[in-house]
């Protein structure tokens, strides 16, 4: 049961009124399980990090609030999910990487193997050198040409 609302003010910050109308300025959404479970468990935050809210599935919120909640997600996240992998400049490390993402295509510098670490049992993520984060979502769903060049780094 949701027992607060959600609204932004006129500086586009996420407020949030509680079920007793105490109002938390500037409040954040976060992840719990971002990969596995991104739709579900979310805290919201105040500017301090401590949670004033939690939230089970976002579906549980009306589409209005449920719509601000994804918005202000997508303005703090940046993980571009690989489709891809179109070359690699080297199979020794530190090798540039060109893949085609959700986002475009674009090139970043792999420092060595162990910054390609499992999720779960298909999902890999992948940390360029300036630290973003890359998601392959299911690595056996690639195309050939770019599982074959995966394998030599895994």
């Amino acid at each position: 049961m949701i027992n607060f609302t959600l609204s932004r003010d006129s500086f586009g910050k996420l407020n949030l009124v509680d079920a007793n109308g105490v109002l938390h300025e500037g409040v954040s959404p976060v992840r719990a399980f971002p990969i596995q479970a991104p739709e579900e468990g979310l805290s919201l935050v105040n500017t301090d990090g401590k949670e004033v809210a939690w939230l089970d599935r976002i579906s549980d919120l009306s589409p209005e609030m449920a719509d601000v909640v994804r918005d202000e997600l997508a303005g703090r996240e940046f993980m571009p999910e690989i489709t891809r992998i179109v070359n690699v400049g080297s199979y020794a490390c530190p090798s540039t990487w060109t893949v085609e993402t959700d986002r475009g295509e674009t090139e970043f510098v792999l420092r060595g193997e162990e910054d390609i670490r499992r999720i779960g049992s298909v999902s890999l993520l992948v940390s360029d050198s300036h630290g973003i984060h890359f998601l392959i979502r299911d690595q056996y769903t690639l195309d050939k040409h770019s599982k074959k060049i995966l394998d030599r780094f895994l």
